[in-house]
């Protein structure tokens, strides 16, 4: 679908780093007022991200406004790969701007790591539905990575970054309040990408 609406969606660089602390703040903001938790990022991660080009960035206007973002983690030896961190800017929600950020994502992901099982964690309905538009099914969460490090971002004992973390813990890591989504490529073998990157980006992205 093609949108008129001066919203650019892009995948983003170093250039983008002034951009961090607003990202930051809208999500804090958001996740408050959802009353979720959120998994603390500094602001070196992000940057780090955007320099690494692990990132989409969506800008409106000739202004360059922040509008949404979205970065990637990738787990267990870059056998699975996570689209963390989506956020809309609140005045920019009725442009189908998480459709199109995570549409960005799931394409810079696949291009990326062609082999990668892609998946995430959402207790969203909104997300949900973007996430099954790309091919992404409900699994048990014994079905998504085993890399610790990604489920500490959920939280510690000591330290819960969520606020159901307790469940989680109490069902040994089988369940949770957000329900468990993977994208598996050997079920898509020779689907079409939601977005068509030029050539040369491609070509780029495959030699980092």
């Amino acid at each position: 679908m093609e949108y008129n609406d001066g919203i650019e969606i892009m995948v983003a660089d170093a250039s983008h780093e002034r951009y961090v602390d607003v990202i930051l703040a809208t999500i804090a903001d958001s996740a408050a007022k959802r009353g979720s938790g959120i998994v603390n990022r500094t602001h070196e991660y992000l940057a780090t991200k955007m320099r690494e080009m692990k990132a989409v960035i969506a800008l409106a206007g000739p202004e360059k406004e922040f509008a949404g973002f979205c970065y990637i983690e990738t787990w267990g030896h870059k056998q699975y790969v996570a689209n963390s961190g989506l956020i809309v800017v609140e005045k920019f929600r009725k442009h189908h701007l998480a459709t199109r950020i995570k549409q960005m994502a799931f394409t810079l992901s696949r291009v990326r790591w062609p082999e990668a099982k892609l998946f995430g964690l959402t207790s969203q309905t909104a997300v949900m539905r973007i996430n099954h538009s790309l091919g992404y099914r409900p699994v048990a969460f014994s079905e998504l990575t085993d890399d610790d490090a990604f489920w500490r971002g959920c939280g510690t004992t000591g330290h819960p970054c969520c606020v159901n973390f307790d469940v989680l813990e109490r069902s040994n890591r089988k369940y949770c309040v957000c329900t468990g989504m993977l994208y598996d490529p050997a079920e898509h073998v020779g689907e079409p990408l939601p977005v068509e990157l030029p050539d040369e980006m491609v070509k780029k992205l495959q030699s980092l």
